[in-house]
């Protein structure tokens, strides 16, 4: 019974998110290049956004559904099956961990750590302070007496993380997808290669220097217990490869970061709803991506949307 209310309550949030469609946005290429895994510490699932016209979209972090029914949250690594990583394998050193920038609203700290999976010569620029060697940048939101996580990225690779504040019967909430902005090429994985991530506090903008040419802004447009908004913009197109990109991991749909898709086609009047492994892709002005049901994985991790794509950068609007 709790299951089946679970679902119910499930499609009823999923309704209340999707009603947010865009109807004018330009419609995208959505692929899907996610393989079957066993092993739930493994991103396999990859979900690509292309256009040659595109300067400007949306990304949106929402808590799930059944977020107001979640009493235990679950994130420790689950290593069952996994054959080639472990959990030896797969620990390393504590990185060193810096304050960059620290003002009565924000906390930006920087991580290195002793090795990173890809050489990166990335520059970190916050105000007129320039750094490298700086593996993960994070970003905490100063509430009451506590600083909470709700941004991470690492300038080697062009990973992000982002998640809403914590609602109030919930001290913490976990990260699950991940997604890419800009270029995104294949090495190893997929990744998006940058010159340098500045950060502007007083704007909460991040601005990417695209190694193949270019400039991204990532401006923080809300942050509350319920989402976080994103606002992205080029200052030229991303031709012949995907602007952007998501990565999770799905195992089964009760441990999954990601266990289904919503697209709205264009022009269409409702949307296409399948689980994320049989997607097949298609043109599309709004994407969501995430959970129905409560996972053992990452349980309170945020569902993603990606819309509001538009020919014009956000300033010309």
């Amino acid at each position: 019974m709790l299951l089946s209310r679970l679902i119910a309550f499930g499609f009823l949030g999923l309704a209340t998110t999707a009603g947010a469609a865009t109807l004018d946005g330009l419609a995208v290429e959505v692929t899907n290049t996610s393989e079957p895994v066993l092993c739930a510490e493994k991103d396999n699932v990859a979900i690509n956004f292309a256009s040659a016209e595109v300067r400007h979209f949306q990304i949106e972090a929402v808590h799930p559904a059944y977020m107001g029914a979640l009493k235990q949250d679950r994130w420790e690594p689950d290593w069952t099956a996994c054959e080639d990583i472990s959990e030896e394998t797969s620990t390393k050193p504590h990185p060193t961990m810096s304050t960059l920038y620290e003002d009565g609203s924000v906390r930006i700290m920087g991580l290195s750590f002793t090795e990173f999976w890809r050489p990166s010569d990335v520059t970190v620029t916050i105000g007129a302070r320039v750094e490298r060697n700086i593996h993960l940048l994070q970003l905490l939101k100063k509430r009451g007496d506590k600083a909470v996580e709700v941004l991470v990225i690492y300038p080697g690779d062009g990973y992000w993380r982002i998640k809403p504040l914590p609602p109030e019967h919930l001290d913490w909430t976990s990260y699950g997808s991940s997604f890419l902005v800009g270029p995104v090429e294949f090495d190893q994985r997929p990744v998006v290669n940058l010159k340098d991530v500045a950060f502007d506090p007083a704007t909460m903008t991040f601005t990417l220097t695209l190694a193949k040419g270019g400039k991204a802004t990532v401006s923080m447009k809300a942050l509350n217990e319920e989402r976080m908004t994103l606002d992205v913009a080029f200052d030229q197109a991303v031709s012949g490869l995907p602007f952007a990109g998501l990565r999770s991991m799905y195992v089964t749909e009760f441990n999954a970061d990601v266990a289904r898709v919503a697209v709205r086609e264009e022009g269409a009047r409702s949307w296409r709803e399948e689980m994320i492994m049989n997607f097949r892709g298609g043109k599309a002005t709004d994407a969501w991506m995430g959970r129905l049901v409560p996972s053992r994985h990452n349980t309170s991790a945020p569902d993603m949307m990606f819309n509001r794509f538009r020919a014009q950068p956000a300033a010309s609007r």
